[in-house]
């Protein structure tokens, strides 16, 4: 890691931000409010303040767009899943029902795609899960 000392806090928010930007694809609409994200955060932090924005956190896409029948997409993250429960439990340390309730989504908001759900379903089916044995069809 490269010393900061000496570094004004615009200098490390344009070291922090060209840095992110090199890595995350991100609309030219979003850099005015990223830079200012940044720079924020670290005048909080160089005055011992490490309060968190009083902003309330927006998805990353909006949750009618977030279900498609092939993927999920994340709404913390905008990343796209044909399963959320693992992302959510590695990378964010949340439960479904956090999830849900964090965005405000209601309980039978679903956690694996559509058409992801019906081919494990026909598969399972297909295998004979779920039925007693002995049983005649």
């Amino acid at each position: 890691m490269s010393d900061t000392s000496g570094k004004t806090p615009v200098e490390l928010t344009a070291n922090i931000v060209s840095a992110y930007l090199s890595n995350n694809p991100t609309p030219a609409s979003d850099i005015p409010n990223l830079i200012n994200q940044v720079h924020a955060a670290l005048l909080r932090v160089s005055i011992g303040r490490n309060d968190p924005p009083l902003e309330p956190a927006k998805p990353a896409v909006s949750t009618k767009k977030s279900i498609t029948p092939e993927y999920l997409v994340c709404l913390e993250d905008g990343k796209r899943f044909k399963s959320l429960k693992r992302h959510l439990r590695t990378q964010y340390n949340m439960t479904p029902e956090q999830y849900r309730d964090k965005w405000g989504l209601p309980a039978d908001y679903p956690m694996v795609a559509p058409n992801y759900a019906v081919a494990r379903s026909q598969l399972a089916k297909k295998m004979g899960l779920g039925q007693q044995k002995g049983k005649k069809k």
